[in-house]
């Protein structure tokens, strides 16, 4: 399994101008082929950060997740997002503890 963990960080007001954009990615997201988990969600300390987490079951699932129409789409919205930060981080997982 692969695992992406990651965040965003925005100039006020632009996470609210991309969400349309966002939900509409996570929502074409889960309908993909070898997508586990993907999600968006607002740091709770900080609201012009969006925290990033992915699970594939492999990086040809992953690939293939960035050739799609909503990749595009969502690429093309973020392309005109005043950003002031960001980072991801891909993870490879053999063994799953769960925790709660």
């Amino acid at each position: 399994m692969l695992i992406i963990e990651g965040w965003l960080s925005f100039e006020p007001g632009e996470v609210e101008r991309l969400g349309d954009a966002a939900r509409t990615m996570v929502a074409e997201t889960h309908k993909e082929e070898g997508c586990i988990e993907y999600a968006f969600s607002q740091d709770l300390s900080d609201p012009c950060k969006i925290r990033i987490i992915e699970r594939w079951v492999d990086d040809a699932a992953l690939a293939a997740h960035f050739q799609t129409p909503h990749m595009a789409d969502f690429q093309a919205a973020m392309a005109s997002a005043k950003r002031t930060g960001g980072s991801a981080t891909s993870y490879t997982a053999e063994v799953q503890r769960k925790l709660i």
